[in-house]
């Protein structure tokens, strides 16, 4: 059973999609997408809740990853599979 995994994103951006493809390749079914390009309140959102304006913007579970290179990060220190598994 892997976590909840919820990302803020936008449809033009190469950084969500190299997260998603990250995601899945660790066996993420499914992603909750918010797309702030088509929300301007969800992008507001976003950057009070995180303090970032940038997307991606992920999370799994309660815990805020970060974005694309935050989680790659996450992945190359062995710690990603761990937070999915909700074993962290």
């Amino acid at each position: 059973m892997t976590a909840h995994v919820m990302m803020y994103s936008s449809g033009v951006c190469p950084y969500c999609t190299m997260a998603e493809r990250l995601l899945k390749n660790k066996g993420v079914a499914e992603i909750e997408k918010i797309r702030i390009d088509l929300d301007p309140q969800q992008r507001a959102e976003m950057m009070q809740k995180t303090g970032r304006r940038t997307v991606p913007q992920i999370y799994i579970g309660q815990t805020h990853v970060g974005g694309f290179d935050d989680l790659s990060a996450l992945d190359k220190a062995g710690k990603l599979d761990a937070l999915l598994n909700g074993t962290q």
